[in-house]
């Protein structure tokens, strides 16, 4: 909700606001009613500092009179009132910063994080990922969701196999995962990938817990997939661009950004993420819609240098193996019915008027 503007009386004898200014993150805003009233002197000295973001003026007016453009601290030194309530009147802020960081610790990991994966078909494939974690990781919990029609048991120690109706789908698998997660944090795989000695959740359990992020994605192979998404209000909806890349550096964390979206290899805040929730509407390729559900109740950064394996995609020489992998990849492509379906799903409960991706 919206607060109502509030302006300081000029009291002081500068006028300011003191509420109902809102700035959304890396965009510029005039600041409204700063003045100077009731005062007069030879000469007129206006200091304004920001700790979240930078100042300036639309004035066009000399650097003698305005010094600090772009910066935290703006002054305005003049003798002329008409011209400081002038320049006041035009003083914009800049929101540079997504949010704040903090301290890094450490904790034992398996009590902090439980690995989440979605299988389907290829028990080939989740049992060779779980061997290369139990390599890294041999006391963290595993939560595997399946929605196979022809199933397979588990039974490994601290893997929980829960068994789904045949076909129901990506993200209503994932919801059944998170639902069983007791820890603080989740990290969500694929049943293909793999872990290397560059899987280190210890360092994206430090971003999380020296900072206000919700989500921090590693990379697979590389691969970091981040994605912008900006959210143009107008009226009565509004309009959803996709542009791929980050926000800016994450303070702190040298090889870590601000983005919106990241590749399906994160951590994740397990009560944030089931407030977000994933839609059990989509049931085949959804990845980004999480994100977007999740536009101003998650946020999100990316590290590149925490990277976890992708199993090789060639055919495997055992028949048997050909058939599954085959019969996935019938379940695995959307079709065109599909894509239609997620778009108009999108615009209808975001209330979207366009959408765009670049």
């Amino acid at each position: 909700m919206t607060q109502d503007l509030i302006i300081a009386k000029p009291n002081l004898p500068l006028s300011y606001p003191i509420q109902g200014v809102e700035v959304m993150p890396l965009q510029t805003i005039v600041i409204p009613g700063l003045g100077l009233h009731g005062v007069t002197e030879e000469k007129y000295q206006v200091i304004l500092r920001a700790s979240l973001g930078t100042l300036n003026t639309l004035a066009d007016i000399s650097d003698d009179v305005v010094s600090g453009r772009g910066e935290k601290k703006l002054t305005i030194l003049t003798s002329n009132m008409e011209l400081l309530n002038f320049i006041l009147k035009h003083v914009t802020y800049t929101s540079v910063v997504y949010q704040l960081s903090a301290v890094d610790m450490n904790r034992k990991i398996s009590s902090l994080v439980t690995i989440t994966v979605k299988a389907f078909l290829r028990y080939h494939k989740l049992r060779r990922l779980i061997k290369s974690i139990r390599q890294y990781y041999p006391d963290i919990k595993i939560i595997v969701a399946d929605d196979s029609n022809i199933t397979e048991k588990i039974e490994e120690e601290n893997v929980e196999h829960y068994i789904m109706p045949f076909g129901k789908g990506w993200f209503a698998g994932r919801n059944l995962a998170i639902s069983q997660v007791t820890t603080k944090y989740y990290l969500w795989v694929d049943d293909d990938f793999l872990f290397t000695e560059r899987t280190k959740i210890e360092k994206l359990v430090d971003v999380l817990e020296g900072t206000n992020l919700d989500v921090v994605g590693g990379s697979v192979n590389g691969n970091t997939y981040r994605f912008q998404l900006l959210y143009q209000e107008r009226d009565d909806s509004g309009c959803l661009h996709l542009r791929f890349g980050s926000f800016h550096k994450l303070e702190g964390f040298p090889n870590c950004v601000i983005t919106s979206g990241v590749v399906n290899f994160f951590l994740a805040h397990t009560d944030t993420s089931r407030h977000a929730s994933y839609d059990p509407k989509l049931q085949r390729i959804a990845h980004p819609e999480f994100f977007m559900d999740g536009l101003g109740i998650l946020l999100v950064g990316s590290c590149n240098d925490v990277t976890i394996g992708h199993q090789e995609h060639k055919p495997p020489s055992d028949p048997d193996l050909t058939k599954v992998e085959n019969e996935y990849k019938k379940f695995r492509t959307n079709t065109q019915e599909q894509i239609k379906f997620k778009l108009a799903l999108h615009y209808f409960k975001n209330r979207l008027k366009c959408y765009s991706q670049r």
